[in-house]
């Protein structure tokens, strides 16, 4: 599981978040970016001791002060969700050649390439050992 996809799956959803510097912020989390950088609103920010509490409406936590991040256990099962759904999904698919691709009959190593399969011989085909103009067996 990532980071990032765990994150992104957190918005809108309670988090604590504590930085290096041992301050808190509990909020919750409106959006955030592929440095980790988060935005919280409804923010109720713990001194470093505990002794001092502030309440504010929204906040901007740079990601690389963040020592981590508690996000709860819904969000988290949610993204287990995701990635079986992800792995379901994977499993139908055939890979190169198979059908089911774009609704076509297969890709690389079928016959003919884009469509179907070859004439047979005879039919408006020279055989490969005879020379051009001959027709027949």
């Amino acid at each position: 599981m990532l980071p990032l996809s765990l994150l992104r799956t957190a918005q809108n959803h309670p988090m604590l978040v504590e930085l290096k510097n041992g301050e808190t912020y509990n909020g919750h989390l409106v959006s955030c970016d592929n440095w980790m950088n988060i935005n919280l609103r409804e923010v109720i920010c713990t001194s470093r001791d505990g002794d001092k509490f502030w309440r504010m409406p929204e906040c901007y936590i740079r990601g690389s002060t963040i020592k981590y991040l508690r996000i709860p256990d819904e969000v988290i099962d949610m993204v287990k969700e995701d990635m079986v759904m992800k792995n379901r999904g994977r499993g139908e698919m055939k890979g190169r050649g198979g059908q089911n691709q774009r609704g076509r009959g297969g890709g690389r190593g079928t016959f003919g390439g884009r469509g179907g399969r070859p004439a047979p011989l005879g039919r408006g085909r020279n055989p490969p050992n005879k020379p051009k103009g001959v027709k027949g067996p």
